[in-house]
């Protein structure tokens, strides 16, 4: 599908310098830009691309003479990385699902199909579920019973929505995400060893053969509008109450929120992180890739979690955190350096124990 450029220019609100009729097809890097491709360009660094390439038009940076390259057209933007999501929005066309529901889709007769939603092949959706106007729903993506879906959602293929699950507007699922599966809690007829060594900080009394018991999730997820879930990522139902992703949080690949985890708006999780349950996070908090989240703490607005970190404890707001475990970045950046000290220490102190004298031992 192509867009005019002018067209494209008006969707960034970018500034267009020479020819607005070039039909852009896609976006490439400038030296492999063909004479459909946008090319992006956006440092000096990608100037001798551009001479490499066949773009036609590029996006530049502030103050490129974009003739001097061959090009016969240019967009400058004032923050190009930004301007990148308008021009991978308008060059997406999404998953091709078809209009309609398709013939091989299980559908439940007490279910409600929303004016324009797609369905394809193959995909179920369950007893007393709602689902919204335009929403998309890939093949072998699965709605369980009693949910409500938002209206222009898209289900990748492979998504799974379990039971008593709402979801906002314009949320996504890329594929294999599971939303609504039951949370892992499990208890026992006696106090278990996991307790114990809670009570005791690791003071193991005794050891007990005890066979662990199911406690079932009731409470179902809560899902924001403009939440967007990873590919085999989950999201576990709440115990009692719901676990709740709030408005425009965005949760990458592989990651996993426990039960009755509470999550605000505007948050961003990388990949492998994982949030044990009960825990509640506030808002626009970042929680890089690897990141650990212990149970039943909370976590304040604005904290950013460098990568690998571990949480064990409260948080508060506005935090830059970092390390095992995780304290402020610049308490664990002295960490590393004394770290990386020991050897040398090491050294200094076997130095200084040879050139003490022992005493005479028959003094």
């Amino acid at each position: 599908m192509d867009i005019l450029l002018s067209d494209l220019a008006a969707a960034l609100e970018a500034r267009l310098e020479g020819k607005g009729d070039i039909p852009i097809s896609g976006a490439a890097e400038p030296a492999a830009a063909g004479p459909g491709d946008l090319a992006l360009a956006m440092k000096p660094d990608y100037a001798e691309g551009l001479k490499a390439g066949a773009a036609r038009a590029a996006v530049l940076w502030d103050g490129a003479d974009w003739q001097s390259y061959g090009l016969e057209a240019a967009l400058f933007v004032p923050r190009p990385r930004y301007a990148m999501s308008g021009i991978t929005r308008a060059l997406d066309p999404g998953p091709a699902i078809a209009a309609g529901i398709h013939p091989s889709a299980v559908i439940d007769p007490t279910a409600e199909i929303g004016e324009g939603a797609c369905i394809g092949p193959l995909a179920v959706i369950g007893p007393r579920t709602r689902i919204g106007a335009r929403a998309r729903i890939a093949p072998h993506a699965t709605v369980a019973e009693d949910c409500e879906i938002g209206d222009d959602v898209l289900l990748s293929s492979g998504a799974h929505v379990g039971r008593r699950v709402r979801m906002g507007d314009r949320v996504i699922l890329q594929p294999g995400a599971a939303v609504g599966g039951d949370g892992f809690s499990f208890v026992t007829p006696e106090k278990s060893a996991v307790e114990s060594v809670r009570e005791s900080l690791g003071d193991r009394q005794e050891t007990r053969n005890t066979a662990w018991t199911r406690i079932h999730s009731l409470g179902g997820v809560e899902i924001g509008d403009d939440v967007e879930i990873g590919a085999n990522s989950t999201v576990d139902s709440g115990t009692i109450r719901a676990t709740r992703i709030g408005r425009g949080t965005k949760i990458d690949n592989l990651v996993q929120i426990g039960h009755n985890v509470q999550v605000g708006e505007d948050c961003l999780f990388c990949s492998l992180v994982g949030v044990a349950g009960s825990t509640k996070i506030g808002s626009r908090v970042v929680l890089a890739g690897q990141v650990g989240v212990n149970d039943n703490i909370t976590i304040g607005d604005d904290v950013v979690a460098g990568g690998a970190s571990k949480i064990f404890t409260k948080v508060p707001a506005g935090r830059v955190i970092l390390g095992h475990p995780a304290v402020e970045m610049s308490t664990q950046m002295e960490i590393n350096k004394g770290i990386r000290r020991l050897p040398r220490l090491y050294r200094d102190v076997a130095a200084l124990k040879k050139a003490v004298q022992k005493p005479d031992e028959s003094e």
